[in-house]
């Protein structure tokens, strides 16, 4: 038998396109226009405030009142979420996570003005009797361990280093000392011949540099739905006067920036950041 032949393959060969037949490549469609750019910016805008509302925020110490405690200049967050903060725009709080004590540091908005933040520590909570003799607290005729305090000043004044004063007195106390003539009003009423009595709902509050600290001594009670959160750490400190920091003109504010960018590495207090309370 001879050998099968092998035909060879009717299929026509592939070519190589000419230059002539390639299409040309499409171009990327563009994925990303306007408004997805403009949504990706509205979900972090949304992010960045439901964290500021409800969990964090940033804020700087501008006075000594809390010294040595928490410094001028320093920049703290704001633990937010343990107090029960509130839902904008309503009067619904998220349920808290924490009862405030004794001896807390928390933020609050100032009873007298809310739109200025506070940091004090709590000394004393509803239902407790204040009295300081000679600068010593005592919260239920017990006097209190304060290892964080400091003084300035060696003086004993009426009304800072004895509190509260006779109501005889509360007429004759200067102006000047920063007594709030509301509070002033208000304070006898509160007094009983064992001290001060905190009511329901309200704290009582001082700064740890007790002989400069504008307190409830000198303006009253915290309500408990003024409390926004507590520091948790610092996490930059500036060494700058109060007064750059609470200036209120443009010029002023500009200046001080300038000064910042200027003195930002010899001026930071290294040792401070991350500090905790």
């Amino acid at each position: 038998m001879e050998p099968l032949e092998t035909k060879p393959s009717e299929e026509t060969p592939t070519q190589p396109p000419t230059a002539a037949a390639e299409t040309p490549a499409a171009k990327p469609e563009r994925r990303e226009g306007f408004w997805e750019t403009l949504r990706s910016l509205l979900v972090v805008l949304v992010g960045v405030l439901c964290i500021r509302t409800f969990v964090a925020e940033a804020t700087v110490i501008p006075t000594g009142s809390m010294e040595n405690t928490i410094l001028i200049g320093d920049h703290v967050f704001l633990n937010k979420l343990l107090y029960g903060p509130r839902v904008p725009y309503t009067d619904l709080r998220v349920p808290p996570l924490k009862t405030i004590h004794r001896q807390d540091i928390v933020a609050f908005r100032y009873p007298r003005n809310p739109s200025v933040m506070f940091v004090k520590r709590v000394i004393g909570v509803g239902g407790d009797v204040i009295r300081i003799a000679d600068k010593k607290v005592y919260v239920n005729s017990a006097a209190l361990e304060e290892p964080y305090v400091h003084y300035q000043f060696s003086t004993v004044l009426p009304l800072r280093d004895d509190f509260p004063p006779a109501v005889n007195l509360l007429e004759t106390l200067p102006a000047a000392w920063g007594l709030d003539p509301a509070w002033a009003r208000e304070m006898p009423s509160f007094i009983r011949p064992d001290g001060l009595h905190v009511p329901q709902g309200y704290l009582f509050c001082m700064g740890d540099n007790r002989d400069n600290s504008l307190d409830s001594r000198f303006w009253g009670f915290v309500p408990l739905e003024n409390v926004v959160g507590e520091p948790l750490f610092v996490y930059w400190s500036y060494d700058a006067p109060s007064k750059d920091w609470i200036a209120d003109s443009l010029p002023g504010r500009l200046r001080f920036d300038l000064s910042i960018l200027w003195n930002f590495f010899n001026k930071t207090r290294w040792s401070r950041t991350g500090k905790t309370f």
